[in-house]
């Protein structure tokens, strides 16, 4: 069910419209009589197309523009000059205008038709844009409106240049009915064609409902602000009405909902212009399409620097927490990085950062939260970012800092066997470069799953805290020896001694080395050189995969 929507600017007990709009003003004669006042020369052909797009690009005026400012919100063309290099977007199709009739709409076609489409630079480099002006018709999706972003997909595909969508519309315009739905099912489509291929980013700027949703849950990043953004299926109005629940626009689909419930928002940003200013920031690190390298970014941070922090930040205790991004940090350029869905299953960290100035894509364990643990919510974060990135070319680094997945009959009721196996699933066909670094405890199938040797990983490196087993020496100890511990005089004395054997035979540092499943255990001061050396000699790594439509991913 799809939310109602009525515009602003219809009213139904009089379709007339309230001020003259930019097709009063004809610029090509329609009839015999329009032919008569129509331009004779091209100086006044030239001024009245000056007029004409200077009351397009005005749009419903002054009014309705403070109105959206006094709701905390920028005009379209305001998010799109904040977004883009100065100077730099050049729109298309600024006179389109719907052919829709019925309920009044022949009496009002405003040029645009409620969405502003072109292209830009941001540092320099090309980008689509298009930016839902919410002063028309509220930013409904009309059948014009949905053919203008139809071009611009294709547009941007057939260059290969990312597309940013400026979201602030309320669904579907009920007026054209079966068009607009048909012209929503079009920009579906072209998201799921060109995912993959270039970079699509979502930015929610407001209320949007219905079908205005799934276009930004297929792309690969949406951005929501804490104040204004909601994303909902269905309107609070018309949950109440069939369910009888009242619920507000935060409660139901605000930015702190999908950050840390959902897991739709990929970033919340405080403000629109921030969050604009952190699309600029994400989109350095992503190539323009996927047959292209990401941008390097020259660092003065020396290739060959080591940390003798690390050695303090990281507990010999695999039972002690510690926050894994202050280890990020240290690795890579400048200590900076970019962490996707921060607040969504936070025992598992997802960042883009640089090494050596190339774009890479961390994945961690995070110790601080849950002491680390694969879950349901975290498997599926991670299997996204791992997937994104190898669709780009952005090579993998993996943390590793896991005990296990999740025990529990609401993790197994839920789907973690289905569910954990996307991670696994996403790392197996990856085929950029993957380098795996144990910092101390890796357990279990989890161990496997975080892109271990076994299933694909380039190159293992491990510190020498590192613990890679079935399960942890105690827990082994009392299923291989439990007879013996039965039979002991002294059950909890033997049970010590057996478990210092198990951890001395099979859980030292080299137990994995000396079996080829980690290529080098390394001074953990020396990760950052031994990262970017690992990089380098994969820069030209090469996959051939077999022939197939796709894979079954486990979804």
């Amino acid at each position: 069910m799809t939310t109602a929507f009525v515009p602003e600017q219809f009213d139904p007990e009089n379709p007339a419209p309230r001020k003259p709009k930019l097709h009063s003003v004809p610029l090509v004669p329609a009839t015999d009589e329009q032919a008569s006042t129509a331009p004779t020369d091209l100086r006044t052909a030239t001024r009245l197309l000056r007029e004409a797009r200077a009351a397009a690009v005005d749009g419903p005026g002054p009014i309705a523009t403070e109105r959206l400012h006094q709701r905390g919100k920028s005009t379209g063309r305001e998010r799109i000059e904040a977004l883009v290099d100065d100077g730099s977007f050049t729109e298309l199709d600024l006179f389109a205008r719907h052919r829709a009739t019925g309920f009044g709409l022949e009496h009002r076609r405003p040029a645009t038709d409620g969405v502003i489409t072109g292209f830009g630079t941001i540092d320099g480099r090309r980008v689509a844009v298009f930016a839902h002006d919410a002063r028309i018709f509220g930013g409904a999706l009309g059948e014009m409106f949905a053919s203008k972003i139809h071009k611009l997909m294709d547009l941007a595909e057939s260059t290969g240049v990312p597309i940013v969508g400026l979201n602030d519309g309320g669904g579907a315009r009920i007026q054209e009915g079966v068009s607009a739905l048909a012209g929503f099912g079009g920009i579906f489509a072209r998201n799921v064609r060109i995912s993959g291929v270039i970079p699509q980013i979502s930015v929610v700027l407001g209320a949007c409902a219905g079908g205005a949703v799934y276009s930004p849950a297929l792309t690969d990043f949406v951005f929501m602000t804490r104040e204004n953004s909601a994303m909902f299926i269905t309107g609070p109005d018309v949950v109440a009405a069939v369910t009888g629940e009242r619920v507000t626009q935060d409660e139901l689909g605000g930015a702190a909902v999908h950050a840390a419930r959902t897991g739709v928002a990929s970033f919340v940003s405080s403000d629109e212009q921030s969050a604009l200013d952190d699309v600029r920031y994400l989109l350095s690190f992503l190539p323009s399409n996927n047959e292209t390298p990401p941008p390097v970014e020259p660092s003065d941070d020396p290739s060959d620097r080591t940390s003798e922090r690390l050695l303090d930040l990281v507990p010999m205790d695999p039972r002690r927490s510690y926050d894994v991004r202050h280890v990020i940090e240290e690795v890579v350029d400048d200590g900076e990085l970019l962490e996707v869905q921060s607040d969504f299953a936070p025992n598992i960290v997802c960042a883009l950062a640089r090494l050596d100035g190339h774009s890479v894509g961390i994945v961690a364990n995070q110790p601080a939260v849950l002491a680390g643990v694969l879950d349901i919510n975290s498997s599926e974060k991670a299997a996204r970012f791992v997937r994104t990135c190898d669709a780009f070319g952005i090579p993998l680094v993996t943390l590793v800092d896991v005990p296990g997945f999740l025990p529990g009959p609401g993790q197994e009721h839920d789907g973690i066997i289905r569910r954990g196996a996307k991670l696994l699933y996403a790392y197996c066909e990856a085929t950029v470069p993957r380098v795996q670094v144990v910092l101390r405890k890796a357990y279990g199938g989890a161990y496997i799953v975080m892109d271990s040797k076994s299933i694909g990983c380039d190159i293992s490196l491990a510190w020498p805290s590192n613990e890679i087993a079935v399960m942890g020496a105690e827990g082994a100890a009392n299923i291989v020896f439990k007879r013996e511990i039965a039979a002991a005089n002294d059950p909890a004395r033997r049970r010590s001694e057996l478990v210092a054997q198990y951890a001395e035979e099979l859980m030292h540092p080299y137990a994995a080395a000396e079996r080829g499943l980690v290529d080098d255990v390394i001074d953990p001061a020396e990760t950052r050189p031994a990262l970017i050396r690992a990089l380098d000699l994969l820069r030209t790594k090469r996959a051939v995969l077999p022939q197939r439509r796709h894979g079954n991913v486990p979804l």
